[in-house]
């Protein structure tokens, strides 16, 4: 269990040495004369889009999925409140785009946007001057500086060098005293990048490789997983490592074997919470990721996760076409539990390319007023008691809105010969007397996935309604039969849902989904008084007929 008051010392300390470095009082020091020749090291893997560098000429910019028409004007001057779009257009990802460029207007256009980010923002402000964000702003400034300075006036291209300078020296100072760990780690990514392409800068390139190394042995577990258990988390470090990795690799092989060997790790454990559909499950704070951003990293290396077991707290079962996800519910170090979600025995099915059973995923980021409901144990497919998650997330204290773990370690193991799952959670040990027990089975070459649901005695008197939910994919259908539902997907295909031992409902619930937005569907709801019935028993059956 964690220690609040040590956590809440630890975090105050590092918060305000953070605003002794970042004070009006200081932050002169952070302006430099910077380099206006950095070596193009970095490489660019991500795809890029013609359409979309003429789209954001147009004053349209798709960022995070999300399509945002300006009116001409600066996107920087847009009352914006999605925060997954404003941190896309502050990260200047999109500047690859412009490498298709075939026009010196059309590069001017990229460098005018720098310039007026410089003038708007180009002045610290906590939340555009974040370390995660600033450190990925940085690496994609340095990623395509050809792009911001090429056939810019002498007085332009020094402006954008100073800027980018005074953003290195900000990470610089800051970094030591991150309060995040994902913020910290990306830092040091950023000023390792920062030392591959700045010739005066070499000679720290094994210090800043060692800094990162470091910092990715803590975050890192021994299954490649981040410790956030986070596959966006987990997606948005790859991005980045896979870049610099590339560039260690054309300074000598001996600078980038440790790195390799991780990011190969974090390879097959990104795999191994990702279904047939190409999407990560939604678990933690995972929702929508961009899909050519998620096969762009992924073709980068072969390792894949192709078979039945465990990673990182999380289950895998492979069989046929089907693919199994689940969580554990297991909860890391305060630090890493910021966003996760308390989905203690949640799972995922796809079939094929096929979404079958599936979480709600996070709130919108427009939504704050329900990010908190979207975290809980009823927006995923999962058990829960009295529509109490097996986790507590505090909202108020030094482990405000942080998932912490309720009673003993949860319980997960795989069986790859007969394709089964067992998780076991603790968190209803001391409220209500029960410990939960899921068993998640496929069968006949993944067209069946069987479920059994116990509730074992543990302390005192059983007690509580207990409610296990199916949150559906979106566009399926339902249509009773019988003593059965039929779902009919989106794609055509139908499978049967049977079940044994509780009452059924059908509610509305909510997806988000990378092709098709956020949009409202629906889940099944078996319904069971804890004590009186021991096992709830359900299939998911294709209907082949």
């Amino acid at each position: 269990m964690a220690n609040p008051i040590a956590f809440l010392a630890r975090r105050s300390a590092k918060r305000f040495a953070d605003f002794a470095v970042s004070n009006p009082l200081v932050r002169w020091v952070w302006t430099g004369p910077g380099n206006e020749d950095y070596a193009n090291a970095l490489s660019e893997f991500r795809p890029t889009d013609r359409e979309s560098l003429l789209e954001m000429i147009q004053g349209r910019y798709l960022l995070a999925n999300k399509l945002v028409d300006t009116n001409g004007m600066s996107p920087f001057a847009v009352d914006m409140v999605h925060d997954d779009w404003l941190d896309d257009l502050q990260t200047f990802a999109w500047l690859r785009h412009f490498r298709d460029a075939r026009s010196d207007e059309e590069r001017a256009f990229a460098r005018s946007l720098a310039l007026d980010w410089i003038d708007r923002d180009g002045h610290f402000e906590s939340s555009i001057w974040g370390l995660s964000l600033t450190a990925r702003r940085v690496l994609n400034w340095l990623r395509h500086f050809s792009i911001l300075v090429d056939g810019a006036n002498p007085e332009d291209a020094k402006v954008i060098a100073r800027s980018l300078g005074t953003q290195i020296q900000s990470l610089k100072l800051r970094a030591p005293f991150a309060d995040d760990p994902v913020d910290a780690l990306m830092a040091a990514l950023a000023l390792l990048g920062v030392a591959l392409c700045d010739q005066d800068r070499e000679s720290e390139i094994m210090s800043r490789l060692n800094t990162v190394n470091a910092l990715l042995d803590r975050q890192i577990d021994e299954d490649g997983l981040h410790r956030s258990r986070s596959a966006k988390v987990q997606l948005m470090l790859m991005v980045e490592l896979t870049t610099l990795r590339q560039a260690l690799l054309r300074q000598s092989d001996a600078y980038q074997e440790e790195l390799s060997e991780i990011l190969d790790a974090m390879h097959v454990a990104l795999d191994a919470i990702s279904l047939g559909t190409g999407e990560a499950a939604y678990f933690n704070g995972t929702g929508q990721m961009e899909h050519d951003i998620i096969v762009s990293v992924q073709a980068q290396n072969p390792s894949r996760a192709r078979a039945t077991g465990t990673a990182g707290g999380y289950g895998r079962l492979i069989d046929g076409q089907s693919i199994v996800v689940a969580d554990s519910g297991a909860v890391p170090a305060p630090e890493y539990s910021r966003h996760m979600h308390a989905g203690a025995l949640a799972f995922e099915f796809s079939h094929g390319r096929d979404l079958v059973v599936c979480n709600c995923g996070p709130a919108r980021s427009d939504e704050e007023d329900s990010a908190l409901l979207f975290r809980q144990g009823i927006a995923h497919s999962a058990p829960t008691i009295n529509a109490l998650s097996a986790a507590s997330i505090p909202t108020r204290g030094p482990l405000k809105n942080r998932v912490v773990r309720i009673g003993k370690l949860p319980e997960i193991a795989t069986d790859e010969a007969e394709h089964s799952m067992i998780m076991r959670t603790h968190g209803y040990e001391d409220r209500f007397g029960v410990v939960l027990e899921r068993r998640l089975t496929l069968l006949a070459e993944g067209n069946s996935l069987v479920g059994q649901e116990r509730m074992l005695k543990a302390k005192g008197r059983m007690s509580g309604a207990c409610a296990i939910r199916f949150h559906l994919a979106d566009k399926t259908q339902l249509f009773e039969s019988g003593d059965m539902l039929k779902l009919r997907l989106g794609s055509g295909a139908v499978w049967n849902f049977l079940w044994e031992g509780a009452e059924m409902r059908i509610e509305d619930s909510v997806r988000q989904s990378a092709y098709f937005g956020f949009h409202r569907t629906k889940q099944i709801v078996l319904d069971v008084l804890v004590g009186e019935v021991q096992e709830v028993s359900w299939i998911f059956t294709l209907d082949e007929g």
